[in-house]
């Protein structure tokens, strides 16, 4: 998938986030913090969706074509790269 297709869910998260904080800030009287909070959440929602599309896209087969490597895999199967847990097995001596 072309990295433009992933980044297009920012903006439509942000968009929900403002709206609505927009929505509440009007009914409470407090416009200011509910736009912050808009923000914040709907930046949240869009990293969220972005992260979906990823999974979705995996699962179906679609990517770039290429052959790609994640830096290793766990007992489970899967990517090792914000594991804490995860061992690669090489590194310095003592």
């Amino acid at each position: 998938m072309k990295q433009a297709n992933k980044a297009a869910w920012m903006p439509v998260g942000m968009g929900a986030g403002i709206a609505i904080g927009a929505g509440i800030g009007a009914a409470t009287d407090n416009l200011a913090l509910w736009l912050a909070l808009g923000v914040a959440i709907g930046s949240g929602l869009g990293v969220a969706l972005m992260g979906l599309n990823g999974v979705k896209n995996h699962k179906d087969g679609g990517g770039d074509g290429g052959a790609s490597s994640d830096g290793g895999s766990g007992a489970d199967g899967g990517s090792c790269a914000s594991d804490a847990g995860c061992d690669s097995g090489g590194g310095g001596g003592d």
